[in-house]
Parts: structure tokens; sequence; C-alpha cells
């Protein structure tokens, strides 16, 4: 994947495991961060896997999650972008953003950017989010980006058994043809 978007402040650009290591370690290293994606915090090698599947699902899909770049500093603030891994209910944009660079809007940036990328480059007729009963953040900002609750499920296939949501939306250029 050499897909890079661009916002007015913040850069979408292919996974770099050697410059996104230490920041991405250190999100999943936080317990409120990943209370909803996993439940549990990583090691250092277990981040490095992560972003290898990361990087195996682009492969494999021709797309997946993007490192978000702060451009006024060139910080690394998280990973957003579109997934699809087997068991997944439909396509998505899935996000996760560093806790020191919440509450600026940058995930609602990031994620739109997704949003109107998987609509009008990869051509997707709807999207979903899958996010975890009581992540209230996410859900507003599934909302904040045009989503609306569809259904619940019970789970999140090989992420976690606890009941969800799913968020979703239909391409807008689809529905007016």
């Amino acid at each position: 994947m050499k897909t890079t978007l661009e916002t007015t402040r913040l850069i979408l650009r292919p996974i770099d495991m050697e410059a996104d290591i230490d920041m991405w370690h250190d999100m999943m290293t936080d317990e409120e961060t990943v209370r909803y994606i996993g439940g549990q915090t990583f090691t250092r090698a277990q981040t490095w896997r992560y972003m290898a599947m990361c990087l195996g699902h682009q492969q494999a899909r021709g797309y997946g999650f993007f490192s978000v770049i702060e451009k006024a500093s060139g910080s690394w603030i998280g990973r957003i972008g579109p997934w699809y891994p087997e068991g997944w209910v439909a396509p998505e944009i899935g996000w996760g953003i560093h806790r020191n660079f919440t509450g600026r809007g940058y995930a609602k940036e990031a994620a739109s950017a997704c949003r109107d990328y998987v609509f009008e480059d990869l051509g997707w007729n709807s999207v979903v989010h899958m996010i975890v009963e009581g992540n209230l953040g996410s859900e507003k900002l599934a909302e904040a980006i045009g989503s609306k609750r569809l259904y619940k499920v019970e789970g999140i296939s090989g992420v976690t058994d606890l009941p969800s949501w799913v968020y979703g939306q239909d391409n807008p250029n689809k529905a007016a043809q």
C-alpha cells in the first residue's frame, strides 16, 4: 500500500515499523486506550507482531491502517484506516489514538479522510465501525463522521467476547446512482 492521505493537520501514511513502533507500543501499554481494543496491554514484541499483522492485512487486501502523523510536530498520533479481517461483519474503518493526542479532533479529521477514501477510491458501498459497548468516545466519533448505530453483536471476532455495536453508513455516491 503506497497510498498517503493528507488533511489540514495530518498525514495518513503507510505504517513504518521502525519509525512507528515506539509510540505505537506506548499507545498499546495504556490500559484505558486498550480497554476497548482487546482489553490487554502489549509487550513491545506483541506490538511488533500486531504491526506486522496490519502490514500483512495491507498486503492481502490492498488497503489497511494508516499511521497518523501530526504535521506540526511530525509525531505519530495513532492508527486509523480501512480494515476487513476474516470474521468481521463487513469492511470497517477502525481507529486507535495515542492518549497524548485525544480531544483535539484528530480522530474525526483522520476518520473522515478515510471514509472519503474508502467511498471514492476503493469504491465501497458501505462501511462499518465495530465498537465495544460502553466505548462512548468511539460511538461519538462514528456519529460525527455520519455513521448510525445499526445493530448489536456478541463480540468482535478475534478481539473480544464483549457485547458490541455495529455502526455504519452507506456510500452517498452509490445511493444516488
